[in-house]
């Protein structure tokens, strides 16, 4: 190559962008860099180009497998290695969670938990903490889950995965055992009774307004508008579902008519960066619920359904 040659090729490389790309390679003499042309060189040398290039495809789809595979569950890990499953609660609304009288926590959700546990071969640790705190303490680790009557949050779906309910304590209409009705617009012209200023009494003000035809019967308490259904003053009752069963539970003869009329859903919450503990609640919940375990835990908390419609 002559010095003209050499001049050219100098003034090629130092041209920003140039009108081919170029790359940089080692040369053999030494530390100095040659400039390469990959086009030129793929016309000169064709098979070989494509032999590199069906290389360099290959050991990318392999690194793309080994770093985009199944994301690890550190959650899950640290589960495993403690032997335990830390349960986040607020021991303060019985008969989902409570203390006993030597400072215990019991309840429905300690049994779920417990049992939930059970079919992985660790135990359930329950860790008391304020209601308003509970998503936090998810969100740093200091928890695996929530399990605390906690009602699913549309706001909070970034970060927490809510599995499906297991208990509805939504706004429901409620009637005795040998009534007619199947839904509320079949109580026009009748009587139902409500709380005042409960969830109810807000869900039969709305319904008035949007038409329906009932007069609402106001109580002081929840145990007198049940009381009003029971010695039929009432033709019916709005009432929430913690409330209803453990009315049934408590031997009164009512049941729940239609679905739901404002959903409160209560649910188990964990961090959306635990898949593998999210799959084995799954599959946890759907073995206690085909294996009746549910039901039986809710005959513990809430006592047997004595008649209803439920």
């Amino acid at each position: 190559m002559t010095d003209k040659d050499r001049d050219r090729e100098k003034e090629t490389l130092a041209a920003p962008g140039g009108s081919d790309r170029q790359w940089l390679v080692a040369g053999s003499n030494g530390n100095r860099w040659t400039g390469f042309d990959v086009r030129r060189s793929f016309e000169r040398r064709p098979r070989l180009w494509i032999a590199v290039l069906i290389l360099a495809l290959a050991v990318g789809g392999w690194l793309l497998l080994r770093t985009s595979g199944p994301a690890v569950d550190e959650t899950w890990l640290m589960m495993q290695e403690r032997g335990s499953w830390r349960v986040g609660m607020d021991p303060s609304f019985p008969p989902f969670e409570m203390l006993d009288a030597e400072g215990a926590p019991i309840g429905y959700d300690v049994d779920l938990a417990r049992e939930i546990a059970a079919t992985w071969g660790l135990e359930a640790e329950i860790v008391a903490i304020g209601f308003d705190s509970l998503l936090d303490a998810l969100l740093v680790g200091r928890v695996d889950a929530v399990i605390s009557a906690f009602p699913f949050n549309a706001r909070m779906t970034k970060d927490v995965y809510y599995l499906p309910p297991y208990f509805e304590a939504g706004v429901w209409l409620a009637a005795r055992a040998d009534a007619p009705y199947e839904e509320i617009a079949d109580l026009d012209g009748g009587t139902v009774a409500v709380e005042w200023g409960s969830r109810g009494d807000a869900i039969a003000r709305r319904l008035q307004r949007e038409g329906a035809e009932f007069e609402r019967m106001p109580f002081e308490s929840s145990e007198k508008a049940i009381q009003a259904l029971v010695s039929s003053a009432s033709d019916a009752l709005l009432i929430d579902g913690v409330t209803l069963r453990l009315a049934q539970g408590e031997g009164k003869r009512i049941g729940a008519v239609g679905d739901v009329l404002d959903e409160d859903p209560y649910v188990i919450a964990v961090s959306v960066k635990a898949p593998v503990l999210r799959g084995a609640l799954f599959e946890a919940m759907a073995a206690l619920e085909e294996g009746r375990r549910l039901d039986l835990l809710e005959e513990r908390w809430f006592g047997q359904v004595a008649g209803g419609n439920e």
